[in-house]
Formats: structure tokens, C-alpha cells, sequence
């Protein structure tokens, strides 16, 4: 199982972000590539706590019956799943300087390390050990870096 918190991991992302340009085109969703860029280093700020969105109502019925399936390693992120509206980017990026973003977002959750992890429950899923935090943070990036292809 693959996590942040695994040098290897964070490498590997960094990697593949890299290889990642404004010419790949999306295989699913609504983004550009510098959206969801932009969309997962505010999806790393989530996880450190530096941004703090609601529970939302669903979550509360569904999050704890989802959350075994979708936290199963080797279970695939669903392709157009719901976005909280926090992290909905529609503006225009610029895909370098959302890169930079992410990477420090990267190293910075990979270097706290659980301590410094949020406490906050997670908007759908609700409470999150740190070692869930950091394996659906690589299981999200992995995702959309797969959305476009790298």
C-alpha cells in the first residue's frame, strides 16, 4: 500500500507530475490539467489542516459504509466523483506554477509526517488516521495523474 509518508511514493508522484503538460489531454472529468493540479495541492492542504471544509450531510449517512471499499488498496479511484465545491477550480492555471505548488504541498505533508496531520474529520469519510490521510492523498494524486494519462 502506497503512501506519502514513503519516500518512494512521494518520488513516483513527483516524477509522473513532471511529465505532465498542458498538451495531455483529459480521459475523464471536467479539469484542465493545471485545475487539477491546483485541485489536489488544495486537496494536501485538507490534510494538513491548513483548509477546513465541512462534514458534508451524505457523508454522515454514507462516508462509513463507503470508506472500506474505497480505501481498499488496489481499489480504483472512480472516475467523476463528486468534488467537495472547495475543491472545484474552474479558473484559468498555469500548469508550472501549479506543479511548484503541488511539490511543496507533497513534501511539506510528507516531512510533518502523522503529527502533523489534520485531527479534522474528512469532509465524506469522517475520521482519518494519519496513515489514511497519507494513503488516500497518494491515491488521489495517483488518480488524477492517470486522469491525464502520466
Amino acid at each position: 500500500m502506497k503512501d506519502l509518508y514513503q519516500q518512494a511514493a512521494v518520488d513516483e508522484i513527483k516524477s509522473r507530475l513532471q511529465r505532465l503538460t498542458p498538451e495531455h489531454e483529459r480521459r475523464w472529468g471536467k479539469m484542465t490539467a493545471a485545475q487539477a493540479v491546483a485541485h489536489c495541492a488544495a486537496s494536501l492542504e485538507i490534510a494538513t489542516g491548513d483548509l477546513n471544509p465541512p462534514r458534508v450531510p451524505i457523508g454522515w449517512v454514507l462516508g462509513w459504509i463507503i470508506k472500506p471499499v474505497a480505501f481498499r488498496d488496489g481499489e480504483p479511484f472512480r472516475k467523476n466523483s463528486p468534488t467537495m465545491k472547495e475543491l472545484i477550480v474552474t479558473d484559468d492555471r498555469d500548469l508550472e506554477v501549479e506543479k511548484r505548488r503541488l511539490c511543496e504541498r507533497i513534501d511539506r505533508f510528507s516531512a510533518i509526517g502523522p503529527t502533523g496531520c489534520t485531527k479534522r474529520p474528512h469532509s465524506f469519510f469522517g475520521n482519518l488516521t494519519p496513515e489514511e490521510w497519507s494513503f488516500w492523498m497518494y491515491k488521489h494524486l495517483d488518480h488524477h495523474l492517470q486522469q491525464f494519462g502520466v
